[in-house]
């Protein structure tokens, strides 16, 4: 068991390109599992890693010993989970990364019934706005859109999801309300910076008869965080193109209103991402399956189509 410790630091370690990395997955700290690989070392008698204070890089000698032990580690951990899992209910601790506004909204109110259901898996959740690596930083799953499916990531869709135009009462009192997207121009913008790219999201708007405008927003002020975009649409700050699991809440209790509710944008939609290796930890099965549950049994879709009004969402 000990030699697998070793083999287990050294290869988390290689695929990760750093000890850090693979001691967050280990909860171990960087200097123990450095540790454990030069024993590995010892033992081989061979050189596993060039290490530098900024890179950590595989040696050739390191390269053909990750080839030979990388598969046998993973089905052999494998049959560890296995072994543990028929004899026991799931269990462990969960760490899901969730975006904040998203995550408090929809995901946290789904925990009661899952607590209920796992007593012994204890969410970990870390509450983050950007797209994390979900198999390179540990995690067992991670919720949004826009996450990169690098190797050994698949996604689960939830719901597409719609973005609309949004502003207040109090902002549109004693102005012309649009008939048109091009009318748009004349009102103050609330614009989104991309959080990924750094580019400023344009205005593309179509309609249920395929006509497309991009409309020349007056820009007034711009946000990375589409929540902190609807409260200033909310304060009587302007006009914006919300995503709509960030309008809905506020269209539903009538802090904001729609613009122009023929006219909207799609914006992707909402997955659940995680590893694709064949034997998934039961916690991790077990969630995923949870929250496709009550995101159907909620009708989040339903909720995130630009369709949707606040009279619809108050009937259900």
């Amino acid at each position: 068991m000990d030699a697998l410790h070793l083999i287990e630091s050294f290869v988390l370690s290689a695929r990760a390109g750093s000890f850090s990395a693979a001691a967050r997955r280990l909860g171990m700290t960087p200097a123990a599992v450095s540790k454990n690989v030069a024993r590995l070392e010892a033992q081989l008698g061979l050189r596993l890693f060039h290490r530098s204070t900024r890179s950590l890089t595989l040696t050739a000698g390191g390269e053909r010993f990750l080839l030979d032990v990388d598969s046998p580690f993973a089905a052999l951990t494998d049959a560890f989970s296995r072994a543990a899992e028929r004899e026991s209910a799931p269990s462990g601790t969960l760490k899901v990364s969730v975006a904040h506004s998203f995550g408090r909204e929809y995901l946290v109110p789904m925990l009661g019934d899952f607590l209920a259901r796992y007593p012994d898996i204890v969410p970990d959740w870390r509450f983050d706005n950007r797209s994390v690596d979900v198999v390179g930083e540990g995690f067992d799953a991670a919720i949004g859109g826009g996450i990169e499916l690098t190797p050994g990531v698949i996604a689960r869709r939830l719901a597409p999801t719609y973005a609309v135009m949004c502003t207040s009462a109090a902002y549109m009192a004693g102005r012309k309300v649009p008939m048109h997207p091009s009318d748009l121009t004349t009102l103050d913008a609330v614009i989104r910076r991309s959080g990924m790219t750094g580019r400023l999201r344009a205005w593309d708007l179509r309609n249920v008869d395929g006509e497309r405008i991009t409309v020349e927003a007056r820009t007034r002020m711009i946000f990375d965080d589409p929540e902190a975009m609807a409260h200033a649409v909310a304060l009587g700050y302007g006009v914006a193109l919300l995503p709509m699991p960030h309008a809905a809440p506020m269209l539903a209790d009538g802090r904001i209103q729609r613009l122009l509710p023929g006219w909207f944008d799609e914006y992707g939609g909402v997955s659940i991402y995680y590893s694709n290796k064949k034997l998934l930890p039961l916690r991790t099965r077990v969630f995923v399956d949870h929250v496709a549950q009550a995101f159907e049994a909620q009708q989040l879709a339903a909720r995130f189509d630009w369709r949707w009004t606040a009279t619809a969402g108050k009937s259900k």
